[in-house]
């Protein structure tokens, strides 16, 4: 009886073909595509710079793409939101100049941040999502939580003593989006550990937050309102603040479809 081994293939030379040589290197778009670019190459009559130049721009962009999609998966966004989506014309009050400006990302380098304050149904939570869309496209380490979800796993990880772990997961990414602060009421251990996010976060990498109360009610939110207070002046101090003003597209939807009433 003859048995397989599961030790892995050595190479006892090089490759010398094509084929063997963009496989041994993990070109696979190269592998794919080098027949097609050479009989293209022969009819367009082009140096061999070139033909190496649109060879490797195929690899290259292949792996962008892989990149990009990793990082969408690493984002953890809940679907897919732009700003071509945005309907501008429904918020009476909205900054669309300094949201436009905020999408070229400039912010990033300056390790600033933005605040999105609105009634709920707003889209505030959309253009959020949308300025981290366009950072994941441009190759940015990007990552997205509900308040309640960030406060709940940093909370576990203290009972377990895995707080440091926990803590380096919403640091490292150079953008992090925490939605929905002020939803729901927050204790003096939950504001604590938001605090704690801010403020290893501050002036060291960029922060989008989107809340649905306005700083001055924070208190109202926050069981502890000095904390509350640490955690604005952290943001304001590096953050724009958009405050987006209108009904909620929600019952804008409902109002249109007669169902107001339900």
């Amino acid at each position: 009886m003859n048995s397989q081994s599961n030790e892995p293939v050595v190479l006892k030379e090089a490759p010398n073909t094509l084929d063997g040589m963009f496989s041994y290197l993990n070109l696979q778009a190269s592998l794919a595509g080098y027949r097609g670019a050479l009989a293209q190459a022969a009819k367009d009559d082009i140096s061999h710079e070139e033909f190496l130049k649109r060879l490797l721009s195929q690899e290259s962009s292949a792996k962008f793409s892989r990149q990009i999609e990793c990082r969408l998966a690493q984002a953890k966004f809940p679907c897919i939101k732009t700003l071509e989506q945005f309907d501008w014309n429904h918020p009476t009050a909205i900054p669309k100049a300094k949201i436009l400006a905020a999408a070229e990302l400039n912010f990033l380098s300056n390790r600033e941040g933005f605040v999105f304050i609105s009634e709920h149904g707003l889209g505030k939570t959309h253009l959020a999502i949308a300025i981290g869309y366009r950072a994941v496209l441009a190759g940015v380490r990007t990552y997205f939580t509900r308040a309640i979800e960030m406060v709940n796993h940093l909370a576990a990880a203290q009972a377990d003593h895995s707080t440091e772990k926990a803590m380096r997961f919403y640091t490292r990414p150079a953008l992090l989006i925490i939605d929905e602060v002020g939803r729901l009421s927050i204790d003096q251990k939950q504001g604590e550990h938001i605090f704690n996010v801010i403020d290893a976060r501050y002036e060291r990498s960029s922060t989008i937050l989107t809340t649905n109360r306005v700083f001055r009610d924070w208190s109202k939110v926050f069981e502890d309102s000095v904390c509350a207070k640490g955690i604005i002046d952290r943001l304001v101090h590096h953050s724009d603040v958009i405050k987006i003003e209108g009904d909620s597209y929600r019952v804008k939807d409902r109002k249109t479809k007669g169902l107001a009433q339900l």
